[in-house]
């Protein structure tokens, strides 16, 4: 693939790593159903291993045209009804511009600048700093934001923020995000049910265990089954992956477009700096903490992040998009010779009064020449 050096050929370059993820994920669907019809040969047959699988495979393309349609019936109603679930689940609430007049014409004026239309604006009851974009298409897009964030962020900050999740619906970010969780929770849904089945008491008959098929050969059906299981979990370890190749690298598209809709560097790199480690969202599933604007995770863990880290965000707008950290952030250097040190001299005559200090510095102006990403 050619490589990108700006950033709408960035853009361009991770739709078409998406495309291909999300074509990887919907060959994974493929892949669970295989294991669902080799279970099933295991718990209802006697045979070999080789018998087992040529069963399942045999299921497979007598059932392949039923099967997708009842994967596209669960896209056609996430599809349809993904939003009521993530305003459930986050008790967010849609907002007009009566009630929140500087949120509602911040965004509408992020929107009027590029030509684009309104997403929804809802509100999140949490003291968190958080926020995140949904939907599918025009009609469905909703930018989210917790109370919290509209109560530490100042007008600028919180600009930032929205052009940030604008950007992600411009880019088709939130569009692939939300296919991608609804395709990838096919695989955890029916890795979910057997796991809650097997935890409440569920057995597994094998028939005859003990037997022997038509050819004298033992019996392998929970060979199979366990092959089955595997195959369930390799699927569904390995969607997780696909999803975690889409959005670490949006972040930073997201936050070069935020910088290029505000001309501001400087009031994202604060936004993301009063956001940084209070951000987690109580009660709310990974699937959506991957779509805010931060997600973040520690340690080990921090391998399976899908954001990068707020420092390397930051290092980003500084070194590409001429941001500067706020003054309270640069740490402070003690002098070279504490006072007390200095040697006492009572012949020396009395200090006589200097000029006045210069200020402390204040935020440095905003780059007036063209950068890689924005003026």
């Amino acid at each position: 693939m050619a490589g990108a050096f700006g950033l709408y050929t960035h853009i361009q370059s991770n739709r078409r790593r998406s495309v291909l993820v999300i074509a990887g994920l919907f060959l994974l669907i493929y892949v669970v159903i295989f294991a669902i019809f080799l279970g099933f040969e295991a718990m209802t047959g006697r045979g070999s291993l080789a018998t087992f699988f040529a069963r399942a495979e045999a299921d497979l393309k007598r059932w392949w045209f039923f099967a997708t349609l009842a994967v596209l019936a669960w896209i056609w109603f996430s599809y349809n009804f993904h939003q009521k679930l993530i305003d459930a689940v986050t008790d967010g609430h849609t907002i007009e511009r009566n009630e929140d007049p500087r949120l509602y014409n911040l965004l509408e004026n992020l929107c009027i600048s590029r030509g684009v239309t309104m997403p929804k604006l809802k509100i999140m009851e949490s003291d968190q700093l958080n926020a995140f974009a949904s939907g599918m298409n025009d009609k469905q897009y909703a930018v989210s934001v917790t109370r919290g964030l509209l109560g530490a962020l100042n007008d600028d900050e919180l600009e930032g923020v929205l052009a940030h999740e604008l950007t992600h619906i411009r880019n088709g970010d939130v569009r692939l995000m939300v296919i991608a969780t609804i395709m990838a929770g096919v695989g955890s849904f029916f890795g979910e049910l057997i796991y809650r089945w097997l935890s409440y008491g569920g057995r597994i008959s094998f028939g005859n265990r003990n037997s022997k098929d038509d050819d004298g050969k033992p019996n392998q059906a929970t060979a199979a089954l366990i092959i089955a299981v595997v195959l369930l979990v390799v699927a569904w370890v390995l969607s997780l992956f696909l999803k975690f190749a889409l959005s670490r690298s949006r972040e930073y598209l997201a936050d070069a477009g935020a910088v290029e809709l505000t001309k501001n560097p400087d009031a994202m790199i604060s936004a993301l700096l009063k956001i940084e480690g209070r951000a987690e969202l109580g009660g709310v599933p990974s699937a959506i903490m991957e779509m805010c604007i931060e997600n973040e995770k520690m340690g080990f863990v921090d391998l399976f992040a899908t954001h990068p880290p707020i420092e390397a965000r930051v290092g980003a707008l500084v070194r590409n998009a001429g941001g500067h950290r706020p003054p309270e952030t640069v740490p402070f250097l003690p002098p070279t010779q504490p006072e007390d040190d200095l040697p006492a001299d009572d012949s020396a005559p009395s200090a006589q009064p200097g000029p006045e200090p210069a200020p402390a510095p204040q935020w440095m102006p905003k780059p007036t020449q063209a950068g890689p990403w924005s003026r």
